[in-house]
């Protein structure tokens, strides 16, 4: 017989309330409704279940390379960097992390493995500690939330795009600007200071892909030319912008930190090579 089911109207303002639907499996109570207006600054901002604040001192480390992808960060405070150490030990510097991003999110995939980097803090930082479980089950119940870490997924996507074209045909002074100016959050909505934390001149070596020393004749350079300030710490100032926008270098950039070495060989050696010319010059004059 089949079953008739009827159905009791509610005054408006509870019947909105009314089309839930909840299905049991086991154990698990499944539910396709979600907060309305969910606060997704106020999830990111405080501890809860699955979650927890921790802060982090200059070198402290988020994971390691090798650890269980169990959890997720989100930086609230601070600035870090992503390394990763090869069979032979040589260290390298995939990126900087700055606060308002997520690290670790390989942690939701399907199959969760290793950690393929090491995050450490590069100075003092807050974030907060999410575990894979709770971070899925607010992805899942929460729309809002879930559109805005697609949107992170996608402008760190784009990132590491432009990260690969800038290295690709991009000159290491360039590179070396544009790291400089990312570090400085220019582009991004709102007030930003333009010091950037303290980094070494290896690291951004490691980032761009060159040598120390060139890294100082650029740094240098770019004080002179007045694209930055640094005294203690490093000041960006906009017009460094021409340098990606504008092109606006002198041609000879590529050449000249390998000229004070050069110089230095050929030093002792000019007063010999003048001779030899000189004896040259008068040994043709003579035939």
């Amino acid at each position: 017989m089949a079953a008739i089911f009827t159905r009791k109207w509610l005054p408006s303002r509870h019947r909105e309330f009314t089309s839930i639907a909840r299905l049991r499996r086991g154990n698990i109570l499944i539910s396709n409704r979600s907060t309305a207006n969910f606060d997704t600054a106020g999830f990111l901002a405080k501890a809860g279940l699955g979650r927890k604040v921790v802060e982090l001192g200059p070198k402290d480390t988020f994971f390691s390379q090798g650890d269980p992808a169990d959890t997720i960060f989100y930086l609230q405070r601070g600035r870090a960097k992503l390394t990763v150490v090869s069979q032979n030990g040589k260290e390298a510097t995939i990126t900087l992390i700055a606060t308002g991003d997520f690290v670790g999110e390989e942690c939701l995939a399907s199959i969760p493995g290793l950690r393929l980097a090491t995050a450490s803090a590069v100075n003092s930082c807050a974030a907060l500690k999410i575990t894979r479980e709770e971070m899925a089950r607010v992805m899942h119940d929460e729309p809002s939330f879930a559109d805005f870490f697609l949107k992170f997924l996608l402008a760190r996507s784009m990132r590491t795009q432009a990260d690969l074209v800038d290295q690709l045909f991009n000159s290491s002074e360039k590179r070396l600007a544009r790291i400089l100016l990312l570090m400085a959050e220019f582009g991004k909505p709102g007030e930003r200071g333009t010091f950037i934390p303290p980094v070494s001149q290896e690291t951004l070596a490691e980032m761009i892909g060159t040598t120390r020393s060139r890294v100082s004749f650029f740094m240098n350079r770019f004080r002179k030319l007045g694209f930055i300030n640094y005294n203690g710490r490093i000041q960006v100032n906009k017009s460094l912008l021409n340098v990606i926008l504008l092109d606006q270098l002198p041609e000879h950039n590529s050449l000249m930190p390998a000229m004070p070495i050069i110089e230095t060989i050929l030093k002792p050696v000019r007063p010999l090579l003048g001779a030899i010319k000189r004896r040259i010059a008068v040994g043709s004059v003579g035939s």
